[in-house]
């Protein structure tokens, strides 16, 4: 096995370490070892480790809730562990929820994109931990879409929610472990942190190179192509345009019932966006947006992941739209979107067909973000 997970090695290494501990484990379905066997399974029949409580992110801890549904807090059927949800009533832990706890386990897998809940519901659980002194433990997982490409703004003051809590880039090209560590270091975020390292990652993989098999972290994150897209078309979310939830394609197709697909395509063909291809599609989505609704756009078709920068085409697919459809063309909640882009600005310059030209002044963000952030990088 060339690649050991942080679960991996926490277990080969560090399991002793815990024995009589009291533990909490923060994980859903992605929660696996190379084997696709649960974490959850794992530790409950560890004959050292004592889990007493597990805690699920957005989505619940079966991965069966859709995007923004509350969970409610349950019992595990397989184990019968209580489960609390940190996406319901509450979305940092309580000290009764961490009352029965001496330490925390993380085990997440992200996506690599700032929009995506999973890092805050990190940072809140280590938000609880540090005011209960309770030791927090990350076991670390790859960033599906490499650890060197940063894309996007970083997040102001005004915009700060929970698809963007922290001033970090649209695509952070950092695994959660990193985060956690910039967390703590840069954000204050205060707790007793370990973070168990990956063994045998490297910052240029992306996840299809790990040799790990692809559990979708969400109903909709159906693979490496959605992952590299989700940047820039997670933007579409703020708008009323499908992103292709109720599709085969979340997040690679695009559209709506007003729009001609084939007129798009021809267009965005003619920007030549690096590492991508727009391909005229019809699609009737089965929930959400336009549900049932004969919709026309694209799909987006990765030619060359290694150019490709999903933030720009995002834009540059939006500010398309915006010209080809003015009357039509709507943010369906303004503030959704000012959340997801980070920088209350962008609307405007979207629709005055200067997004990608307005972007070109992120550079200088990412570029600081880099320097801060190297300190905390686990992996070459």
């Amino acid at each position: 096995m060339g690649l050991k997970l942080g679960v991996e090695v926490f277990l080969q290494q560090y399991a002793e370490q815990y024995r009589g501990k009291r533990i909490g484990l923060v994980t859903n379905l992605t929660g696996v070892n190379h084997k696709l066997i649960p974490t959850i399974d794992i530790f409950h029949q560890h004959e050292h480790l004592h889990v007493t409580a597990l805690y699920g992110p957005e989505h619940g801890i079966r991965g069966d809730a859709k995007e923004g549904e509350a969970v409610s807090s349950s019992i595990d059927k397989v184990t019968g562990l209580p489960v609390h949800s940190l996406y319901g009533e509450t979305r940092k832990p309580t000290p009764e929820m961490l009352r029965d706890i001496d330490v925390i386990l993380f085990d997440l897998q992200d996506i690599g994109s700032r929009y995506y809940t999973y890092i805050y519901t990190m940072a809140y659980v280590m938000e609880a931990c540090g005011e209960l002194g309770i030791p927090f433990v990350v076991l670390d997982r790859p960033n599906p879409i490499n650890g060197i490409t940063l894309e996007g703004n970083l997040v102001t003051e005004e915009c700060r929610s929970f698809v963007g809590l922290y001033p970090i880039p649209v695509r952070h090209g950092l695994t959660i472990g990193e985060l956690a560590q910039l967390f703590v270091d840069q954000f204050g975020v205060r707790c007793e942190l370990t973070v168990i390292p990956m063994q045998g990652w490297s910052r240029q993989m992306h996840f299809d190179e790990t040799g790990l098999l692809w559990v979708p972290p969400s109903p909709n994150a159906s693979g490496i192509d959605m992952a590299l897209l989700y940047p820039g078309t997670c933007l579409i979310e703020g708008t009323n345009l499908s992103e292709g939830r109720g599709t085969a394609k979340p997040f690679e197709v695009v559209g709506a019932p007003f729009m001609d697909g084939y007129s798009l395509a021809r267009i965005l063909n003619e920007r030549q966006m690096p590492g991508v291809i727009a391909r005229p599609v019809s699609f009737v989505p089965n929930y959400q947006k336009y549900n049932g609704e004969r919709c026309e756009g694209v799909q987006l078709h990765v030619t060359d992941r290694k150019v490709l920068r999903a933030f720009s085409v995002g834009l540059q697919l939006l500010e398309t739209i915006a010209a080809m459809y003015p009357e039509s063309f709507q943010y369906k909640e303004a503030e959704h979107f000012d959340q997801l882009a980070g920088d209350r600005k962008l609307k405007k310059h979207i629709q005055q067909g200067t997004a990608v030209a307005y972007a070109d002044r992120y550079e200088s963000d990412l570029y600081r973000f880099s320097k801060e952030s190297n300190s905390y990088l686990l992996y070459s």
